[in-house]
């Protein structure tokens, strides 16, 4: 994905910019200027009547009291390069290097445990090569990155401290439209500043993140809008509920000045937890799959479809030995629900799906000849298992650029094979820089048979250098390939 945050070549004033703006603030060379940053909103909980919280608008006191301390700031500096002059080339005949320029950025964060993890977008830290964590008392600590994901806009951040603030996750399933919010962050490096506002809608795609350039894998995209104000600098603030509970991470703004003027987009906690989750023990986001393609339902194809609802995300194919194939998901099957949860369209589906890890079982409801039926698979990863990728597997599979599907007997035996791992889908990487080709069979690496995903990760895990791939396609052609890794 490309990156989410741009520094500007101009040295002072507001870069205005049309459609989604991102909210970090940038300070370079000791003048102000702003950049494009993507934010994203969580879903409010439900109002609590307590001692402290009473219903309405004393709701909000109660949510700032728990929430204010737990968000934190974030500084970042960034060493950026810079281009040859031409000016200079001009006059001495030769390029002429420049001395990379230092950026400092700020944004937002929020402690999630009392041991210091803190969460906020990727695109408030990628790229830095120092952090600064400073807490709303004033004290400061340099951060480490543990990880990151730009498919959802999250990373997490490590300081060495205990007994911190920290805020409780809330539920953003149970979000509500109209349900009063908090936002809390540092806008415009104005540190701990809290603003209020309603859930405007859920579930909003507003085409900000960028698939995977290695992968190909699509962008998570199901943001929860609110009117509350957020501008540069709260960018991976909280988004919290009327119980003080956080329920988003403020990530976006639409505007055409380059400050709020009304809508404001934030991550969905539920998101939130499993990514943070799987970055703390695995170090790499788990995906899960179910193994179709999909699109929304238009009153076009409801027509066709002969239906009178519009909600639900329509199956247009069923990937071959997917969990959805597996299971007895068909073409033209629309799927309504994901567990209890109803789903309206490919958003929605896309964050409930991104809640679940390879190997979880799911029940699905299908609207199929206008009965509902209800059925459960167990969901894959990008390799076509239902295993975790340990993020040393990712990083070799990501290099590639490949995603693998193992051959049935059946498949062996009309091709006369013994074994094999078939590439059926190729992205930028290794194996399309040489040539090779969707379809392609890949017997041996190295001399070594792999007749499982498991097989090639194994053989190339410890490889340094060259490797030898061999092979045929299901023309009968053979192929030799030798690349590095």
């Amino acid at each position: 994905m490309k990156k989410l945050i741009k520094p500007t070549l101009a040295l002072v004033g507001l870069l205005t910019l049309s459609g989604i703006l991102s909210i970090s603030f940038y300070k370079a060379l000791a003048k102000e200027e702003k950049v494009k940053i993507i934010e994203k909103t969580l879903p409010p909980q439900p109002l609590l009547t307590s001692n402290k919280a009473v219903a309405g608008f004393a709701n909000l006191e109660y949510a700032a009291e728990m929430s204010i301390n737990s968000v934190v700031h974030i500084k970042t500096k960034t060493e950026v390069r810079r281009q040859t002059d031409p000016l200079l080339e001009f006059f001495y005949g030769r390029p002429q290097q420049l001395s990379p320029r230092e950026v400092q950025a700020s944004g937002s964060g929020v402690i999630i445990s009392n041991d210091g993890y803190i969460v906020t977008n990727n695109h408030v830290v990628e790229g830095a090569n120092e952090i600064e964590i400073v807490l709303n008392n004033k004290k400061s600590f340099t951060a480490e990155l543990i990880g990151s994901d730009p498919n959802t806009d999250i990373a997490l951040l490590k300081i060495e401290s205990n007994d911190l603030p920290h805020i409780q996750y809330g539920n953003s399933n149970n979000l509500k439209i109209g349900e009063w919010v908090l936002a809390v962050g540092n806008p415009f490096n104005l540190t701990s500043t809290v603003t209020a506002g309603i859930v405007s809608a859920k579930g909003r795609d507003i085409n900000i993140l960028k698939n995977d350039p290695y992968t190909g894998i699509s962008a998570i995209e199901s943001f929860i809008q609110t009117d509350a104000a957020v501008n540069p600098g709260n960018s991976g603030g909280a988004l919290v509920n009327t119980n003080g509970e956080l329920i988003g991470i403020n990530t976006a703004i639409q505007s055409n000045t380059g400050s709020y003027t009304g809508y404001s987009f934030a991550i969905p906690v539920n998101i939130v937890k499993k990514v943070v989750s799987d970055l703390k023990e695995f170090g790499t986001v788990q995906r899960a799959f179910i193994g179709v393609s999909i699109a929304n339902i238009d009153e076009e194809l409801a027509k066709k479809l002969e239906v009178s609802d519009l909600s639900g995300v329509y199956v247009n194919d069923v990937t071959k030995n997917g969990s959805a194939a597996k299971a007895g998901i068909k073409n033209g099957d629309i799927i309504k629900k994901i567990g209890n949860k109803t789903i309206s369209d490919v958003p929605e589906l896309q964050e409930q799906i991104g809640q679940f890890r390879p190997g979880d079982k799911i029940s699905i409801t299908l609207l199929r000849e206008n009965k509902e039926i209800e059925i459960s698979l167990t969901l894959k990863n990008l390799n076509g298992d239902e295993g975790i990728i340990n993020s040393t597997e990712n990083e070799i599979f990501k290099k590639l650029g490949v995603q693998l599907v193992e051959l049935s007997q059946k498949e062996l035996k009309k091709l006369d094979l013994d074994n094999g791992v078939k590439i059926i889908q190729l992205y930028n990487g290794k194996l399309r820089s040489i040539g090779i080709n969707e379809g392609f069979i890949i017997t041996k690496i190295n001399h070594q048979k792999v007749s499982t995903v498991k097989d090639v990760y194994d053989a190339l895990s410890n490889i340094k250098g060259g490797v030898l791939m061999e092979g045929l396609y299901e023309n009968g052609r053979k192929e030799y390939y030798g690349f590095g890794l």
